[in-house]
């Protein structure tokens, strides 16, 4: 089930694992509305009061009971993506449930539904430790905003590991991720691959705080800078946000500005698909070529349409499987490796078909 808190005088949903009825949140009437704003730290406590008084409401068959009436099961997991928009986690938690078959197990995935509410996924992972979680898999959604909670859950005695993005802390059990320095790097050579060398190209950024899309970015510009010099980077500070909608905006502005254009580059989900309806509007689709990062159904069509170029798509079940695994045999007293890293391959209309590919993409995506 999701349900609403009220964070910063805004209606904010929390997606659960099961789906369900909303429960309508507290929302200030106008006369309070604009004068008093609580401190963070103050808000975070009052949205994890909300989900202990909530978590009975969002529960499954399989999900974990209240800690007030029971104590939790002997090995209850909690995950933790950064969010619900993006397909990539859908692929991410058939992953974590497949490791958790016939381990005894149960998983309670909760995250907040847009990439960029870091103060809702905070509040998540503090009341999974109130909870007394057996352990917690987290995909950080800032590499600094989630140190404190994570410190808190080892001091609880909870152990973490960390997918798809690196937090600055050293205390987890394992970091699961692709290597996204390499995934960038690739998306560079598909592009100077498509340009043969020469050409005008931007790269639209994702949001401020991410790791793992900063590090493509990264990887795609220095993997630009060895190896294609005659390839002219137009524009490469621009952020298209969290959400379709404002990289969508973001992108309409850059092609204007930009109408000679060759080729872009977008380092997730949101952005590429924002960057490919706003060719799509200009007209540009064909002609500019565009290499985005994580695949869904709509990119996948795209890219056999000829209108999106390159995919950088990880192996994000085998990235939800693996840090559930890590979890368990930790639990299980089996030594786990600190650093697991699942690979990456560049999807393109012409290798759609190959087994390794399809493999990587949404289930039927590639039919």
């Amino acid at each position: 089930m999701d349900f609403l808190v009220s964070s910063g005088g805004q209606a904010t949903r929390l997606v659960g694992s099961d789906g369900g009825e909303d429960i309508p949140a507290f929302v200030p009437s106008r006369a309070m509305q604009g004068r008093v704003v609580a401190p963070r730290s103050l808000r975070r406590r009052l949205l994890a009061a909300a989900l202990v008084l909530l978590a009975p409401a969002c529960q499954r068959e399989k999900t974990a009971p209240d800690p007030a009436r029971n104590p939790p099961p002997a090995r209850y997991v909690a995950v933790v993506p950064k969010g619900t928009s993006h397909e990539f986690w859908s692929s991410v938690h058939r992953g974590a449930e497949q490791a958790a078959k016939g381990t005894g197990v149960v998983l309670d995935w909760k995250a907040p539904p847009r990439e960029e509410d870091r103060e809702l996924q905070i509040a998540v992972v503090e009341n999974f430790i109130t909870r007394g979680v057996s352990g917690i898999v987290l995909a950080p959604l800032d590499a600094h905003a989630l140190v404190g909670v994570c410190r808190a859950a080892k001091r609880a005695g909870i152990p973490v590991v960390v997918i798809d993005s690196p937090v600055e802390w050293d205390g987890m059990v394992s970091f699961v991720a692709a290597d996204p320095r390499r995934g960038g790097a690739r998306a560079a050579d598909r592009l100077g691959e498509l340009l043969a060398g020469k050409g005008k190209v931007l790269m639209m950024r994702y949001q401020e705080g991410s790791a793992t899309t900063r590090e493509r970015e990264a990887g795609f510009l220095d993997e630009m800078a060895a190896k294609y010099p005659g390839i002219e980077l137009v524009s490469t500070d621009r952020r298209g946000g969290a959400t379709v909608d404002t990289a969508r905006k973001c992108a309409e502005d850059l092609l204007q500005r930009h109408p000679e254009l060759d080729g872009v580059f977008t380092p997730n989900e949101s952005t590429t698909v924002g960057m490919l309806r706003a060719l799509d509007g200009a007209g540009r689709a064909k002609k500019t070529k565009l290499v985005g990062c994580d695949a869904s159904r709509k990119l996948v069509e795209a890219l056999a349409a000829g209108k999106l170029h390159g995919l950088v798509v990880e192996e994000r079940f085998r990235m939800g499987e693996l840090g559930v695994k890590a979890l368990v045999d930790h639990l299980d007293g089996k030594p786990v490796e600190k650093r697991i890293e699942v690979g990456c391959v560049v999807a393109t209309a012409e290798n759609l078909g190959d087994p390794a590919v399809k493999a990587l993409l949404p289930p039927d995506a590639a039919k």
